[in-house]
């Protein structure tokens, strides 16, 4: 490290000894800090996640009688792409974490909002916007997407492995209601103003994108000890466990966020419900997966995170299938419950995969001791890629509300109707329940005696069970 580098990383913002797993010091110091910067860390990413999602909400201000003339194929289109932009922004939005600071970059990627809420001003008055350049404009919203990544790869070097499982949980659900906290406010506004003051939307969040701002400026600390190593950190991502999470993060994430964005609008495209309507359904949705996804990380910790995850998409496959039946007999109230059920479920689902991802990597820090690899060096090199894993891996599920939103469209443009769409997921989410059994929860045969590899030095069934009971 250079004298530059050193310099940059002194004053009052910067936490020089960090070691929330001896208990001493989480006890006497590190729980209060930890603790200040988590809930700084919900607020910036609540607000991220209700700009990222804000198009979800305008698409149904987006009404012929105030001029528009966009088709539900284009609002599907216009949704997949801030989608897509969310997703592709947590790569680089992981990597800044190191390289600036864990509060430092909350404070910039948080200011950065008011660059969507300006967009979104702007393109809800003007309906003869070119489609293309409301597309390009509306993509902008993606920035709130990217605030995820950092912030939980933030949040995972200031917890201990024994209370990872809630604290990320708790993180990720409280930026996560911002999906619903905007559908609330879209609905207020219709309530009080009708469709046609859909530009108070995001204009009633550029001021809390500066209160979001002020508090991490005020609250956060930046982590000496979380330093940027961006080859080994992208490294990582030639383990298979990498893209098996990634598989299993795009099941419940992926149908999380693609799901919520697109309720509204299927609930008004499937079955002609008016805005209002639409908007005061769909904002149930959200919520409850939101607040269930700390008790998935919970569950989690006491259970196993493979486990509950199984249990999930066994769940997820039937519930599809009632969905199918519900699109098919145009069963609106079926339709709500099954995906009621369907969000309750990708909660848990969020929280029960986030649990695996650092438990795996401290299983093989455990191994890399045992292998005479100095313990301080082994746990911290494993913290810094299971919190670049969780930041990467996010990005991976995002992609899957882009391939939610993209199969809306193609069933709908094809068949007028979203049951084979519903079809599909179904047979994903059995994918990934047999990918989690038997990666995860499947007994490996043993191994001869002497024989432990790097591969089998923690074999990913035990490391996903890694919990501190």
């Amino acid at each position: 490290m250079t004298s530059g580098q050193r310099a940059q990383r002194t004053g009052k913002s910067w936490i020089s000894r960090w070691d929330p797993e001896d208990e001493g010091f989480w006890n006497s110091e590190g729980r209060p800090v930890a603790r200040r910067n988590l809930w700084a860390s919900i607020a910036s990413e609540h607000i991220g996640f209700s700009v990222w999602s804000i198009w979800s909400v305008l698409v149904l201000f987006m009404l012929p009688e105030h001029g528009f003339s966009t088709t539900p194929e284009q609002k599907f289109l216009l949704l997949s792409a801030v989608t897509l932009v969310g997703a592709i922004l947590r790569v680089p939005y992981t990597l800044a974490v190191p390289i600036l600071g864990g509060r430092n970059w909350t404070i910039v990627s948080t200011a950065l909002l008011l660059i969507p809420t300006g967009a979104a001003f702007f393109l809800v008055q003007n309906p003869d916007t070119p489609f293309w350049l409301m597309l390009a404009l509306a993509a902008t919203a993606g920035l709130g997407g990217g605030n995820f990544s950092s912030s939980m790869a933030n949040i995972n070097s200031y917890f201990p492995e024994r209370e990872k499982g809630w604290a990320l949980g708790l993180n990720a659900g409280g930026g996560n209601i911002g999906v619903a906290t905007v559908q609330l406010v879209g609905l207020a506004v219709i309530a009080l103003f009708t469709t046609s003051a859909g530009q108070l939307v995001p204009l009633f969040y550029a001021p809390l994108v500066l209160l979001a701002a002020w508090w991490a400026w005020r609250s956060m600390n930046n982590l000496v000890n979380v330093r940027s190593d961006i080859p080994a950190q992208l490294s990582a991502t030639r383990d298979r466990h990498f893209w098996i999470m990634s598989l299993l993060y795009i099941g419940t994430f992926g149908s999380f966020i693609g799901t919520g964005f697109a309720f509204g609008l299927l609930l008004q495209a499937q079955f002609g419900l008016a805005p209002v309507q639409s908007a005061g359904i769909a904002v149930l949705g959200p919520v409850i997966g939101s607040l269930i996804r700390p008790v998935g990380g919970r569950m989690a910790d006491s259970l196993g995170g493979a486990r509950v995850t199984l249990w999930v998409f066994a769940a997820m496959t039937a519930c599809a299938a009632v969905l199918v039946l519900a699109v098919q007999a145009s069963q609106l109230g079926l339709f709500i419950g099954a995906f009621a059920v369907m969000f309750v479920l990708t909660g848990l689902g969020n929280g029960s995969t986030y649990k695996m991802i650092p438990s795996i990597y401290a299983a093989k820090a455990e191994d890399a001791i045992a292998a005479g690899e100095p313990r301080e060096e082994a746990l911290a090199r494993t913290k810094r890629v299971s919190s670049s894993m969780l930041g990467l891996i996010g990005a991976v599920g995002a992609l899957g509300g882009v391939a939610i939103n993209v199969t809306f469209r193609e069933s709908f443009a094809a068949t007028g109707s979203t049951a084979p769409a519903f079809l599909a997921f179904g047979a994903f989410y059995l994918l990934c329940a047999l990918v989690t059994w038997a990666v995860y929860l499947r007994k490996p045969a043993r191994a001869p005696e002497g024989a432990r590899t790097a591969e089998t030095a923690a074999p990913a069934a035990d490391a996903a069970e890694t919990t501190t009971r």
